[in-house]
């Protein structure tokens, strides 16, 4: 599959249940790499805009790249009130954005999708000296035992989940798109609290997730729908996750 072109019939799912980022980061970033409000972002792979909306909140300007059409779409008319905001047809490869134009590029839950060595040579060109990528992933915590057999369950019903979870995110890949430079890894608590609707629909938002259309997912929900009944707390389950940031400069 053309991974630009994966999330094209998951949108609504997207924007509806995927989880937000900490605005702990923020402070993060301005602390610690003097990321101030008039520098300029570029998010890289920004989909429906979560993360290129996370700055905007923050009062940066922030451009998203993003080169899946329906997802660029929605992101549009989310985020078109944000005088920062401004959205590109581009890929990490290719960001169509002229060069040393951006302050920091950003990345939420899309690094894996890229190939890391052409983004690193197309982020350098993008990038003014002294400029800032910030990797962003929420990770889903496996800790508890709903949230094991909710993973266990995704293994067994999801198209490709274990190539696309571990495509790039692992800390050697991350050293070696860095590298020679260091990074450092910053790591904030993060949650979504779902009743059965929010749980599937959270499900759904996954590109390795059968759709309606696809064999495989009756028996998907099926499952989910069991495993809600288990584990469900007063119509409730919560999912726990690491947000992670990995940040340095090229």
């Amino acid at each position: 599959m053309d991974n630009t072109k994966r999330f094209s019939n998951r949108v609504a799912d997207y924007v509806k249940y995927r989880p937000h980022y900490p605005t702990a980061i923020i402070t993060f970033l301005l602390e610690s790499y003097q990321l101030t409000i008039d520098k300029r972002i570029a998010d890289i792979g920004a989909g429906t805009g979560i993360s290129t909306q996370l700055f905007l909140d923050a009062g940066y300007h922030a451009t998203a790249v993003e080169p899946n059409a329906e997802m660029r779409d929605k992101a549009i008319e989310l985020l078109n009130s944000y005088p920062g905001f401004a959205a590109v047809d581009g890929t990490a490869e290719n960001t169509r954005l002229a060069s040393e134009s951006v302050d920091a590029v950003i990345a939420g839950q899309a690094f894996h999708w890229f190939n890391a060595q052409n983004a690193r040579a197309e982020f350098k060109r993008i990038l003014k000296p002294g400029g800032i990528v910030a990797l962003i992933w929420n990770e889903r915590k496996t800790a508890s035992a709903f949230e094991k057999e909710y993973d266990q369950l995704i293994i067994t019903h999801g198209q490709d989940y274990v190539k696309v979870g571990h495509r790039n995110i692992d800390y050697d890949h991350i050293g070696a798109f860095y590298d020679p430079e260091p990074f450092a890894v910053r790591v904030f608590e993060n949650q979504q609290i779902f009743n059965f609707d929010g749980l599937k629909g959270r499900l759904l938002s996954s590109s390795y997730a059968p759709t309606k259309v696809d064999a495989g997912y009756a028996a998907m929900i099926k499952d989910l729908q069991e495993l809600f009944n288990r584990y469900q707390q007063d119509g409730v389950i919560t999912i726990h996750y690491d947000t992670k940031v990995y940040v340095g400069r090229l």
